[in-house]
């Protein structure tokens, strides 16, 4: 019989977490008879069921995973998750690797499956002006499913241990989609902004001073685009400190201090490294090969910068905090309750009953996705004269005159066309080409575009189709522009639920697909520019709306969207 003594502690500050150590009343025997051996069967079984319960939960962790691999914003999102369970085993091992679950833990793992499994099916959105909000979200799921893990099988003191590493799940998209409008386009700026005064300052100007973010040589120049702004740096930073403060058990309010002074530290120390970079341009100007170079002195000279912030960082916590005493640790046995070892068999098997249950959904969308990949592949090999073709020659009275593609970080985003009409009037018609909820005023608005007017209008389209445009007025004191935006399928066009005025809560049944290739919805958006003139705004939005009815009027949206799929 192996017993562990002790008594709880109490959490030594905000920050830190409770001690897990074994009452006298919670000494348990362990497996009877077989010892260690049993209890490894117990653990391999809980393994193995695990990993049959993750199937269920591929809906969610595939979307993750594009998230993760499509945005170098959010891809330390699966580092996060690698630190969860990291410490949420080393929570466990504090707490003697205690197997005394509560039944309680089936309920949040049944809503994580359901949530993964039926995500196509339901929505549930909440919005606060521009703020919105996605409740059943795949890092929700995913926590619900940690949760209801260690809920299950560790019980409720290990739950207790381990909130902030559970808590860190929530973090699996770790920047809000809103940090490109309200962060990254300001960032952008003044990084753009100190850079250049920098080069001014040693005498290194711009060689077109109307570009404020293309500098130095037109062959190996330096864009200030949003992987310059210091957010990825930044958010490292953050996040570096958010988990050392956790370790280090620190007060909550000196906790925040750190995180707060680790975010500004990763950003000043990426103002440094385009300062740096501007002196690697003014050395490397008329050198072939430090020219040819430039793109790996840029990883390099960042790189050592991240690094010395982290070890500066680290180094004041160090100096300004001491680690709190140690977690008395019995013997790292598995102690079960006093049910014995059948408890612990009678939740695997109901665990195990649960993903048995979920694993077809679970291969269903594993292979749908794997399709999806296959699809992007050839999408890729699509050339830019095939994307060009499948705009419309003719759209009534209006006639193509050019065609172009928008990239970033080399992937192409949109495809534009532009029709000429009466009056020599030009009307653009584009289509969002990836697979994915985006209208296109939130593209304008992260360009600094901001609409003074914006309605929803309902315009008939070809084979007289009504369809509901988002659209906007902008005028910057040089061009008035009206702009609109909708998303259609093959076989109809949608009523966007995304766009509502001020604050909503809704639960959607059967939520607008914008994934599923060869049946998805797509933005599709049109715009049109004229010079600014006398007329008020509501004047010239009557106009240009006048002048979409007749464009539109001719366009089969249907069925540009069954070409773009």
């Amino acid at each position: 019989m192996i017993q562990a003594t002790g008594s709880y502690r109490a959490p030594a500050s905000a920050g830190s977490s409770e001690a897990c150590a074994d009452s006298p009343a919670r000494a348990t025997r362990i497996f009877p008879g077989a010892g260690d051996a049993r209890t490894s069967a117990a653990w391999l079984l809980l393994a193995l069921s695990v990993a049959l319960g993750t199937v269920g939960l591929s809906t969610a962790l595939l979307s993750l995973w594009d998230i993760w691999t499509n945005d170098p914003l959010r891809s330390i999102g699966m580092l996060i998750v690698l630190a969860s369970l990291v410490l949420t085993l080393r929570a466990w091992r504090q707490c003697n690797w205690e197997l005394q679950g509560t039944w309680w833990g089936l309920l949040p793992i049944c809503a994580s499956l359901a949530m993964s499994v039926f995500r196509g099916k339901i929505a549930w959105i909440g919005a606060v002006d521009h703020f919105k909000f996605d409740f059943l979200a795949p890092k929700v799921a995913l926590y619900c499913f940690g949760s209801g893990l260690v809920l299950l099988f560790g019980g409720t003191r290990v739950w207790r241990q381990a909130w902030f590493p559970l808590a860190l799940l929530l973090c699996a998209q770790p920047v809000p989609t809103l940090s490109t409008r309200y962060i990254d386009l300001p960032l952008q700026g003044f990084s753009a902004q100190i850079a250049r005064s920098f080069a001014v300052g040693i005498g290194f100007a711009p060689a077109n001073p109307e570009l404020l973010r293309l500098m130095f040589a037109p062959d190996f120049g330096m864009f200030i685009a949003r992987g310059c702004d210091g957010l990825r740096g930044a958010v490292t930073m953050g996040y570096l400190a958010l988990i050392a403060g956790y370790l280090k058990r620190v007060s909550l309010l000196r906790w925040g201090s750190y995180v707060v002074g680790a975010l500004l530290l990763g950003y000043l120390f990426n103002l440094i490294r385009l300062c740096g970079l501007v002196i690697y341009y003014r050395v490397a100007l008329g050198h072939p090969f430090l020219e040819r170079g430039a793109k790996q002195a840029d990883y390099a000279i960042g790189g050592l910068l991240i690094l010395i912030a982290a070890v500066l960082f680290f180094w004041v916590l160090t100096r300004t905090e001491r680690n709190a005493p140690a977690d008395s640790r019995p013997d790292l046995k598995a102690a079960l309750g006093p049910a014995g070892d059948l408890s612990i068999y009678r939740k695997l098997a109901a665990f195990a009953a649960l993903g048995v249950v979920c694993i077809l959904p679970g291969v269903r969308a594993i292979e749908h996705h794997r399709k999806s990949l296959v699809l992007t592949v050839r999408s890729g090999e699509v050339t830019r004269d095939q994307l060009n073709h499948l705009m419309p020659r003719q759209i009534g009275a209006y006639r193509l005159s050019r065609t172009w593609q928008e990239e970033d970080d080399g992937e192409l985003h949109v495809e534009s066309a532009a029709y000429s009409g009466p009056e020599a009037k030009e009307i653009l018609l584009g289509v969002w080409l990836n697979p994915s909820e985006h209208t296109m005023h939130d593209s304008w608005m992260a360009h600094g575009e901001w609409p003074q007017m914006r309605r929803d209008v309902i315009f008939s389209t070809a084979n007289g189709q009504p369809v509901l445009f988002d659209t906007a007025y902008y005028s910057d004191g040089a061009t008035d522009s009206l702009a609109g935006n909708a998303f259609c399928t093959p076989s109809s066009c949608l009523v966007v639920y995304y766009h509502k005025p001020a604050s909503y809560l809704a639960l959607i049944v059967d939520p607008i697909d914008f994934s599923t290739r060869g049946e998805r919805a797509v933005s599709i958006f049109f715009r049109i520019d004229v010079p600014h003139g006398r007329l008020s705004s509501s004047g010239v939005y009557d106009t240009l709306s006048s002048d979409a009815r007749s464009f539109l009027s001719s366009v089969d949206l249907r069925d540009l969207s069954r070409k773009y799929q």
